[in-house]
């Protein structure tokens, strides 16, 4: 295994029930470590409820460190556009409300570059017949969610794919 000589980064998603996101990045080579929790709120230290009544502005969000020697902010990117449909407003499926809403938390100018940059790519492609609807906002915050929230597919045996 190569060691990276970068210190590891930061990057935070939201794309619809964090446990599938989760897994999702928790599987991408390069991805050191995930944890889920809500972010972009008003309210301090929010509880899972709380975040469900869609009162505290809060997403459900991923949280990651990754080695940019080994995947990309923009590898990242793709696997975010690619695991929800970034059409839906303030829901995925058939989960519904502002906490499930499509969001990229940037937290360095040179991923708001990157998210804006790819969000203007894919809709310039016209995959979706839809607009774009995710937002790009600084990554505030983050308060990380109940213990039994972390890595809960895999804890219950089940996995998205």
């Amino acid at each position: 295994m190569a060691f990276s000589i970068r210190d590891p980064e930061t990057a935070t998603f939201g794309a619809g029930c964090f446990w599938g996101v989760e897994e999702a990045f928790r599987n991408v080579p390069g991805v050191l470590s995930t944890e889920v929790g809500y972010a972009g709120g008003t309210v301090p230290r929010p509880g899972y409820e709380a975040v469900c009544t869609g009162t505290t502005g809060h997403a459900e969000a991923v949280r990651l460190l990754y080695d940019p020697d080994e995947v990309s902010y923009d590898d990242l990117l793709a696997v975010f556009w690619s695991i929800h449909d970034p059409t839906q407003k303030d829901r995925q499926g058939p989960d519904t409300g502002s906490n499930y809403r499509s969001v990229i938390f940037y937290h360095t100018a040179e991923q708001k570059r990157q998210a804006i940059a790819s969000r203007d790519n894919l809709a310039a492609l016209g995959k979706f017949s839809r607009p774009i609807v995710t937002d790009i906002v600084p990554a505030t915050v983050f308060w990380r969610a109940e213990e039994y929230h972390q890595h809960y597919l895999e804890k219950q045996g089940r996995t998205c794919h």
